[in-house]
């Protein structure tokens, strides 16, 4: 009988692992639309094409060397039985491999982040070169020293000082954002994004239709990622601690887009989308450091917070000269270091000694790896496209073709 309900409970959580994985992996998408939303018309199949092809790397970069990194299993060169990674000294609850791919998703999503942050002027190849050794070294090794829980190092375990990441705002999304932020300095604005006299001129999107099916789809998506990180849902303790994880996650969202959007029109005296569908963003980056311990109401606060302050942030790095065409750099930096603030007032069991250390070592580490690699790629092969391409569009000097032939020409295309 034992023995049955265990079958039973294996097969239930392994099945929602797979399906979380699945609704995590459907935020490729998502990014995918919400980019080729914000950038201009001839730079959106460059833009696609940076989406679809670092998910690949991310999969195939995290089975050879990633997974092994991070959790001291190998997908590659070990062999995955139904109890376990080959080696293991305890039995999986679920089946491994569901467990590697919903790890593998979530190595996509913290480089797709860097794909918007670098859109419109970075060539296609040197982005595809960062995302070899950002997937398969640069996340996994934090992942390691967070999730994985291995000292810092050597030096000191991040888990032992109190630190809590539930599922991801710093070890997902603000190491995303630590590696765009590193390229964006290497790579500088886009041509006419700031004046000599130190103004911002607006580049709007091709099609904000696009981009806000894309936060629709981060969206449900999100629920995946903080649900499938319970890890379980075939007991009643589980599955309560999935619905309260997906109420919180939906909760900030509502709260983000919100607050964000009344902020926009106190600045700006206008409702501004872009702003609005930033805001829901934030919100969910905010709760995804801990969706299972905050009531609905402090998730909506919390979630506002993330929404008020994604604005700020956005206009205070254009001020900064920070040319990010998507607000990657606010939405999921800035704005993951607040949620790991915010654990502590809700979750007993972190600090915020432990919060501020582990955020600090996730960022340095990422940021100064990045920069290094950005570094080393700029001196080899480059990473800019020619000004002429990026007035053109690096459609067609990257891709060849463009998203829309029928409604714009190839020369000046999107301006």
């Amino acid at each position: 009988m034992e023995d049955n309900i265990f079958q039973l409970q294996y097969a239930l959580d392994t099945f929602y692992f797979l399906v979380c994985g699945a609704l995590v992996m459907w935020m490729a998408a998502g990014f995918a639309m919400l980019e080729a939303g914000l950038v201009r018309s001839k730079n959106t199949t460059e833009i696609l094409l940076k989406n679809v092809a670092l998910y690949a790397v991310a999969c195939t970069m995290y089975m050879i060397c990633g997974y092994m990194i991070m959790y001291g299993g190998d997908l590659f060169l070990s062999t995955i039985t139904g109890d376990g990674v080959a080696g293991a000294e305890e039995p999986a609850t679920y089946a491994p491999s569901a467990d590697f791919f919903f790890q593998v998703v979530f190595v996509a999503t913290a480089m797709s982040i860097v794909s918007g942050a670098v859109a419109e002027r970075m060539k296609l190849w040197a982005f595809l070169a960062f995302a070899v050794v950002m997937t398969g070294f640069i996340y996994p090794m934090e992942g390691s020293w967070t999730w994985g829980g291995n000292p810092v190092f050597g030096m000191y375990t991040l888990g032992d000082l109190g630190f809590s990441d539930f599922a991801g705002s710093g070890i997902v999304h603000m190491a995303g954002a630590a590696a765009a932020l590193a390229g964006v300095i290497l790579l500088g604005a886009r041509k006419g994004k700031y004046g000599a006299d130190g103004s911002v001129k607006a580049i709007p999107g091709a099609n904000l239709p696009l981009a806000t099916l894309g936060t629709f789809v981060l969206w449900l998506g999100w629920f995946g990622f903080n649900g499938g990180s319970v890890l379980a849902t075939a007991s009643v303790e589980s599955a309560n601690a999935v619905a309260i994880v997906f109420m919180n996650t939906n909760a900030a969202a509502a709260g983000g887009l919100i607050a964000a959007l009344i902020v926009a029109r106190i600045l700006f005296g206008k409702a501004d989308l872009t702003m609005a569908l930033n805001g829901a963003l934030a919100g969910l980056v905010a709760i995804t450091a801990e969706p299972s311990t905050p009531s609905a109401l402090q998730a909506t606060l919390f979630g506002a917070a993330g929404g008020v302050l994604v604005v700020f942030s956005i206009v205070t790095l254009d001020k900064m000269k920070i040319d990010d065409p998507v607000g990657a750099i606010s939405v999921h930096g800035v704005v993951g270091l607040l949620g790991l603030l915010l654990v502590p007032l809700t979750n007993d069991g972190s600090s915020f000694s432990g919060q501020l250390i582990g955020a600090a070592t996730i960022f340095v580490w990422v940021f100064v790896a990045s920069l290094v690699v950005w570094g080393i790629l700029k001196a080899v092969m480059g990473i800019r496209v020619s000004e002429e391409e990026e007035y053109e569009g690096v459609d067609q000097s990257e891709c060849g073709m463009e998203a829309y032939p029928e409604f714009v020409g190839a020369s000046g295309s999107g301006v």
